[in-house]
């Protein structure tokens, strides 16, 4: 029997695919476990094995073919003698897993963003919510503010989120299908014309001489959580300048103890020290170690840190587990694998999806202030800056000291000013007295 292999969702906020090549041709034996494809997607480029046996009978998407819905037809499997229809009618397949990460010329943060979340799952097609009169209907702020202004009714509306959420894609697709009546708070109501939504204002036209790259799939995912990131997040920051001499001395003197080579050896950067300190303070104020939720306040119990590397096409978070229980050569190692494999395209899921708390250190560039956007769902994101000579006064006296300035941004419906505060003032406390890191 025909068995149809359906486009994977290799991640929870994979929602469309690149098709990059087939590596087997028409006609081929195929086994379980072999690798037939390679599958670009927001995050990387991913082999994807077979789950069942038989002859790839008919490719139905070519190579290189982008915007490959989720669970669309993507090529058949048929036995031995068997024929397979443009249009097969067999029972779908699951889609093929087991997904092993290789290099991607162009690989999506989600900011920020490696895309926490993963304990999510994406459904890509789901029911309409089924809603009697007065039941709640589980809608993202900016959704219902859409569908308000446009005067739709959100209970006809299929969420695509969160156990059938309903978020801001899915009010544009019921847009894009053509207006809809308001729901009725009154009989007197239901008989009212709903309003027409206003049309989209046409784009600008660009007359000047350019040329059009088209967007990665990494980009346009990038770009639309950031976007409902701040749409959605009341972002509020705290900003404090953090000595870093003592830091600097220790770091010279702890590298300067390490083997010349071997699995022992270590090179500690003024990153790796921030990662640990960022993870000590979580686990002191944990309340910011936190996402969001409408029904309640999660917080996290391992303190697992979001790092942002960048990549050819964008940036990506491989995330440290349980930072506040590693040492520093611990970290500064596995750091520097996570970040090599980012680049490389060659993370697993599991490397980059999750996290609780994420950092966005712009140092290396020579940056003396930003403030970094939150990497949903998580509540807080640092932004760390370059250490610079600054003057400064100690002891009523001018001094020179090495000052960086770091930015905490967080989630201002689950932290606080107070809170906030009080985390960048203990990292501050943290990191001028460094040996505190070593216990």
């Amino acid at each position: 029997m025909a068995t149809n292999i359906l486009m994977p969702a290799l991640s929870p906020t994979m929602t469309e695919g690149t098709l990059a090549r087939w590596l087997k041709k028409e006609g081929e034996q195929v086994k379980a476990g072999d690798i037939i494809a390679e599958i670009e997607t927001d995050k990387a480029t991913m082999e994807v094995e077979a789950v069942d046996e038989g002859i790839l009978g008919k490719i139905v998407v070519p190579d290189g073919t982008a915007s490959v819905k989720v669970n669309d037809v993507i090529a058949v499997l048929v036995e031995p003698g068997e024929k397979a229809d443009a249009t097969p009618a067999a029972k779908p397949a699951p889609a093929p897993a087991t997904p092993k990460t290789e290099p991607a010329p162009a690989p999506t943060t989600a900011p920020a963003a490696p895309a926490p979340g993963a304990a999510q799952g994406f459904n890509p097609q789901p029911d309409p919510p089924k809603t009697a009169p007065g039941d709640r209907v589980v809608a993202s702020p900016l959704a219902r503010r859409m569908a308000q202004q446009a005067g739709m009714d959100l209970s006809a509306i299929a969420g695509s989120g969160p156990n059938g959420r309903i978020v801001k894609s899915d009010v544009e697709a019921a847009l894009a299908k053509g207006p809809a009546p308001k729901a009725a708070s009154a009989p007197q109501a239901a008989a009212a014309p709903a309003p027409a939504p206003k049309p989209a204002a046409p784009a600008a036209a660009i007359t000047a001489p350019h040329q059009a790259v088209p967007h990665s799939t990494m980009r346009k995912v990038i770009a639309r959580r950031l976007s409902e990131s701040k749409a959605t997040i009341p972002h509020f920051y705290v900003t404090m300048d953090i000595e870093l001499d003592a830091l600097l001395k220790l770091r010279s003197q702890l590298n300067a103890t390490s083997p010349k080579d071997g699995a022992g050896a270590f090179k500690l950067s003024v990153n790796d020290m921030v990662i640990k300190a960022a993870a000590v303070t979580l686990r002191r104020i944990p309340k910011v170690n936190a996402s969001w939720t409408d029904e309640a306040a999660i917080l996290y119990d391992d303190v697992d840190v979001s790092v942002a590397v960048s990549i050819p096409d964008g940036l990506i978070t491989p995330i440290i587990r349980k930072a506040d229980q590693k040492g520093l050569a611990a970290i500064s190692n596995e750091m520097k694998d996570l970040a090599a494999r980012a680049k490389a395209g060659k993370l697993k899921p599991e490397e980059f999806q999750g996290g609780g708390f994420s950092i966005s250190n712009m140092g290396m560039y020579g940056v003396s202030d930003f403030s970094a956007i939150i990497n949903p769902p998580q509540a807080g994101i640092l932004a760390v800056s370059a250490g610079q000579q600054r003057p400064v006064v100690k002891d009523g006296a001018l001094a020179i000291a090495t000052v960086m300035t770091c930015t905490l941004s967080v989630d201002h419906r689950i932290v606080d000013g107070a809170l906030a505060a009080e985390w960048i003032a203990e990292f501050k406390r943290i990191v001028e007295n460094p040996l505190s890191l070593m216990l």
